[in-house]
């Protein structure tokens, strides 16, 4: 996986004015512009980078809506503060996604007779449903376009190079590819479909046994294929990024074609009047029409792929275990080093991010960070995904608290973690308030990890076990609880998830999440502890029960705790869990980091 330090493209302050001048050229009196590509990853090819190119906003989810006579963007918690920060509100109304939802602003605002336009291949069925619907009762009309304004109004706009293809070995997947594609060609028939078209990057990198380099943080191989009732799949992709070594890894029933004839093959099925299965939840709404235009049945479901792809197997949970061991050697060296170059030594939150990323770097395995470091001291720590620049650097000082959000990709799992430190070891005068809000957090996120839950509970019925020590004092935060992680693909997975929204999908054993409950004082400070756990089953007086496994080994800043808020099960968990992140990573450590790790991870 190469270094993901392709530059962003820049914000054109002038194409907003120029898209609206295009669009009047063409009749259109709007622009629904996503945060997506054609293949639904969070992170983009560069040249796919179009709605931070037209607002500023350099977030992985949101919305803009651009008409003749106002704009909005659209971001969710996590993006509030930074979107602020970066989007021009002379431009744009800065909308929350849920509190004022962009279908809705585009009833409330579009004109009677009006054509809103976007292109098809960055909707899914699903995501364009609320549009349309908003569209009509505003009396105006949604549209598909051809070819897409912003790109022929981004000058220079940078090609997205695509990344030669790699296979995934089965010591790392647990499952060969052909196994794979028996379950998804199993539901094609038992929807009495033909086939099932994939387009997401995770689930072909997934169901094919490939990893690719096509996206930052992300080993991604974004391509498009077609799996039919009898297992074997066409891959359509560019010829030139397969070796034979690859082709064969995949098995002789999956046939590469190249990209450009991806559309002919839709044709083809569409003309046979067969049924299709596509994820109304990920596939563009291109294919949708294509494949309905062409004369086929259209069969909408979730994404086949997506629960056994959550639902690790023993070869990926155990390969996942090592890979959280080895980061965690890093970031407790990092930790280590930290605490004896703060305060004094300029240490930034650029610099600290570069040094956590050379220890991970040290080791032969590591393939890049999952993610863009979230590193953040005193007030920019509430910024949920704040990402330091030049102009944001901020030095760590001393007394102040440095959130640290980071992950790394390894070809046996993927990690993320965030650590809160006070700096200097020792909270500033207003640590009595900060030390309540941090001790509230860990105590949401040990009692979330320690609770049992029935099977067929979802992570939305456990969302509020994190937030009560927070809620007992009138305090929340506005991001979810806990995500899906992938193994060597996405740190953001589906479909499970711990939220107060989202869809209800039950928790299985084997599915790897993150639990990180927070705390942000605008201007102030943020607070936020995060582990990933795997879901396990257990037996509770003779009950099957499911919980949760700890994968995480690093430890957590004491000097941060009040303990007359501690309950004596939570010291118990803290004091186990420093113990077993100390016996994993103390034969890793050199002795100076061993004497730090053993105050560390002292018994309170």
């Amino acid at each position: 996986m190469k270094e993901n330090n392709s530059p962003e493209p820049a914000f054109d302050p002038e194409l907003c004015l120029a898209l609206r001048k295009k669009l009047i050229d063409l009749g259109i009196g709007g622009m629904i512009v996503p945060h997506a590509g054609a293949h639904q990853s969070e992170y983009l090819p560069t040249g796919d980078e179009r709605l931070l190119r037209l607002t500023g906003f350099s977030g992985s989810a949101g919305f803009a809506i651009i008409l003749q006579d106002r704009a909005a963007i659209f971001v969710d918690g996590r993006y509030t503060i930074q979107s602020r920060a970066e989007v021009d509100e002379n431009i744009f109304e800065i909308c929350h996604l849920s509190k004022n939802p962009p279908a809705k602003w585009l009833r409330e605002n579009i004109k009677p007779g009006e054509k809103i336009c976007f292109d098809a291949w960055h909707f899914t069925p699903s995501q364009l449903s609320p549009f349309r619907a908003a569209a009509n009762k505003g009396g105006g009309e949604l549209i598909a376009i051809d070819e897409n304004p912003i790109d022929t109004l981004w000058a220079e706009r940078p090609e997205n190079s695509l990344s030669m293809i790699s296979a995934h070995g089965e010591n790392y997947s647990g499952t060969d590819s052909l196994s794979k594609r028996k379950i998804i060609a199993g539901a094609v028939i038992d929807a009495g479909a033909k086939a099932q078209v994939l387009s997401t990057g995770d689930s072909i990198s997934w169901l094919f046994n490939i990893r690719g380099d096509d996206v930052p943080f992300t080993p991604l191989v974004l391509a498009l294929a077609i799996i039919y009732d009898d297992a074997s799949a066409k891959l359509f992709v560019a010829k030139s990024r397969v070796s034979d070594e690859v082709k064969s890894h995949m098995g002789k029933d999956v046939e590469i074609i190249d990209s450009a004839l991806f559309g002919d093959e839709l044709d083809s099925l569409g003309k046979a009047g067969e049924k299709i299965k596509i994820a109304a939840e990920s596939a563009p709404i291109w294919i949708k029409d294509r494949l309905e235009n062409a004369g086929a049945k259209i069969i909408t479901a979730p994404d086949p792929c997506s629960l056994p792809k959550a639902t690790k197997n023993s070869i990926e949970i155990s390969g996942i275990k090592a890979a959280h061991v080895r980061d965690g050697v890093a970031l407790t060296r990092f930790l280590a080093w930290l605490d004896a170059n703060t305060p004094g030594k300029n240490v930034s939150e650029i610099s600290a991010a570069e040094k956590l990323e050379s220890f991970r770097s040290e080791h032969e395995l590591y393939h890049g960070p999952s993610f863009a470091t979230i590193s953040g001291a005193g007030p920019n720590g509430a910024i949920v995904h704040y990402r330091a620049t030049p102009e944001t650097n901020r030095a760590l000082g001393n007394g102040e608290l440095y959130l640290v959000d980071s992950g790394g990709q390894y070809p046996d799992g993927t990690t993320d973690v965030t650590r809160t430190i006070a700096i200097g070891g020792k909270p500033s005068d207003e640590m009595p308030e900060i030390k309540d809000r941090f001790t509230r957090v860990l105590r949401g996120h040990i009692r979330l990890t320690t609770q049992k839950f029935p099977i067929g509970t979802a992570g939305q019925e456990l969302d509020v076990i994190a937030r009560r020590p927070l809620w007992q004092i009138g305090l929340d935060y506005d991001h979810g609880t806990g995500h899906g992680v992938g193994a060597y693909l996405s740190v953001h997975e589906g479909p499970q998830r711990i939220s107060k929204r989202g869809p209800h999908i039950p928790l299985k054993a084997g599915m790897v999440l993150s639990i990180e409950p927070g705390y942000y004082k605008e201007g102030e400070y943020g607070i936020r502890i995060e582990n990933l756990v795997t879901v396990v089953p257990t037996n509770e007086a003779g009950i099957e029960m499911l919980g949760f496994d700890v994968l995480t080994m690093a430890p957590i800043d004491r000097s941060l705790i009040d303990l007359s808020l501690l309950e004596i099960p939570e010291i118990k968990w803290l004091n186990n869990y420093h113990k077993l992140v100390f016996d994993a990573l103390n034969p890793h450590l050199s002795d100076t980091e061993t004497t730090w790790l053993t105050a560390a991870t002292a018994p309170i």
